[in-house]
């Protein structure tokens, strides 16, 4: 049985379902995968980090908030559209040198297209500018989204995004101007950490969900956040990050084993282990 050692750096990430989620799909494709989780709170820790995965003979990591961006300085290579993102979120060791690839806009992407068939997208605002709301701009903007609208209450954070996708349907705001943008918005992104277990909440105040507003949050877990509540007792249309969650890991998976995954039985595991969580119902 082949043997393949991969795992997670991130801060906070000890409820992370990816271990059980990747040795599953592992265990059905003929390999001895291990998922290891590496909790890390500071940036100086993630070099060592990373030297300490390499040299005990990792097929990659797997990087998440805060260092989807941070990373990218220790990598030897990006694929395009890994640069073109400008955040990484799977590292991937071979042959000496590290090579950076981002899964997060694929599973944006089909997650998307799975959730939220015929959703407009002629206007769209989009909570958070860090690594993840870089790689959902970019998918987003690939959809064919007519204007994205990018907020965060870091402005140098917010301009920097848009700079790095030099895009003309690319805007900014501060959250104070979100009244005034989202008034005629078709759609809602949340990037952002807000409605975690580690960051409690709603990512903007109930009231400014209107009618007609679809909602689209990318925290998993918990299942059902704060916003998603707020939208479906609207009566929007809101999805939350579940499909994005399984269909980014299996994109790492392949990067990680060579093997191509099973993405819907990855899909029906990850609402299992959600279910054992007590986060969703078995079916």
């Amino acid at each position: 049985m082949a043997v393949c050692r991969c795992g997670l750096i991130g801060a906070g990430i000890g409820t992370s379902l990816s271990p059980a989620l990747h040795e599953a799909e592992g265990r059905s494709q003929g390999l001895d995968l291990s998922y290891a989780l590496f909790d890390v709170d500071e940036p100086a820790s993630l070099g060592r980090r990373l030297d300490e995965a390499e040299r005990d003979g990792f097929a990659g990591l797997n990087i998440t908030h805060p260092f989807k961006q941070q990373v990218i300085e220790l990598l030897d290579h990006l694929s395009p559209q890994a640069r073109a993102i400008g955040a990484v979120n799977t590292v991937v060791f071979r042959n000496g040198e590290r090579h950076g690839h981002n899964t997060d806009a694929y599973g944006f992407t089909e997650a998307f297209r799975a959730t939220l068939p015929g959703a407009l997208t002629r206007h769209v605002v989009q909570l958070g500018a860090g690594g993840a709301g870089a790689a959902c701009a970019y998918a987003q903007l690939s959809m064919g989204v007519e204007r994205l609208t990018i907020v965060d209450p870091d402005a140098g954070r917010r301009e920097s995004l848009a700079a790095h996708l030099n895009e003309p349907r690319v805007a900014v705001a501060a959250p104070s101007e979100l009244p005034s943008v989202i008034a005629d918005a078709d759609g809602l992104v949340n990037t952002s950490p807000i409605g975690m277990r580690s960051h409690p909440g709603i990512p903007l105040p109930a009231e400014l969900l209107h009618q007609g507003l679809w909602v689209a949050d990318i925290v998993y877990m918990p299942v059902e956040t704060e916003l998603l509540r707020a939208a479906r007792a609207a009566g929007l249309r809101a999805v939350g990050g579940t499909a994005m969650c399984a269909y980014q890991a299996a994109a790492a998976f392949q990067h990680f084993t060579g093997h191509t995954p099973d993405t819907a039985r990855m899909l029906d595991h990850l609402d299992v282990l959600l279910a054992e969580r007590g986060e969703i119902h078995a079916a």
